[in-house]
């Protein structure tokens, strides 16, 4: 675990959060400082961010593994995980492959297309595609209005005292998401044989519509067990912290 830059803060049992997007160990903060009263709140920098020194990924295996090394690192014995998009994509695979290291894992609509029926997961599958590239040929820009389109950005859907600003296409570890994170998450084939439903917990934003809905949807058929309801839609981590914090420590009793 050598070189992965991490974050700790608060007291009481371990709960790790794992942002969407190019989220890093300083994203979430308003939801991890919801957080940090009742929990010891471990983020950290993804491989090929500014702060850990490891080159980017194009596996969730490599993510996964890494999570598992950060937990080793923090917690005594198994810890819960919260995991939303990309991060919901690595909880699933944390989860499969190191078990005995999660205590729960809550996935927050995980954009994997293997989860969905035929022509659906196609459907993510070429969406997905679509917005690498356009990374491609347009740049980042380009490719963040194709993501915020993908999973249905609604930036009023907020509460109150979240500020949002002007959108930052400069953001460093841009670059690493769309060029090996996303599709890393594109590809992912989870063992669906080894997901446990005493382990992940399914969720999804009462607000959010399409793939990364039917995604949740599909992941709770799959296991057998109910989708937890949160507030918001696909980015309510970010917009709705307080909201989300209370859901989440629902489904984590």
């Amino acid at each position: 675990m050598s070189g992965i830059h991490y974050r700790v803060r608060g007291s009481g049992p371990v709960l790790v959060l794992l942002p969407g997007g190019d989220g890093d160990a300083d994203g979430y903060g308003a939801l991890g400082d919801e957080l940090a009263a009742g929990f010891t709140v471990v983020t950290y920098d993804r491989r090929g961010q500014a702060r850990t020194e490891l080159p980017p990924a194009d596996s969730l295996a490599d993510h996964a593994d890494d999570a598992a090394a950060v937990l080793a690192k923090v917690a005594d014995g198994p810890a819960a995980v919260f995991g939303s998009s990309i991060g919901a994509a690595i909880a699933l695979e944390l989860s499969i492959r190191h078990p005995y290291s999660v205590s729960r894992v809550v996935a927050h609509e995980p954009p994997v297309s293997a989860l969905l029926p035929d022509a659906e997961g196609m459907a993510l599958f070429a969406a997905q595609k679509r917005l690498e590239e356009a990374y491609a040929t347009a740049g980042v820009a380009a490719a963040m209005v194709a993501f915020a389109q993908l999973i249905a950005v609604n930036p009023g859907d907020r509460e109150p005292e979240v500020e949002i600003g002007r959108p930052d296409f400069e953001r460093p570890n841009l670059e690493v998401f769309l060029r090996h994170d996303a599709p890393a998450v594109r590809t992912y084939r989870p063992d669906v044989s080894a997901l446990r439903a005493d382990l992940v917990v399914p969720a999804v934003g009462r607000s959010t519509e399409g793939p990364p809905a039917e995604c949740a949807h599909a992941l709770g058929a799959l296991l057998g067990v109910p989708v937890a309801v949160f507030p918001g839609g696909h980015t309510a981590p970010s917009l709705r912290p307080r909201g989300v914090a209370e859901a989440l420590r629902a489904a984590l009793a």
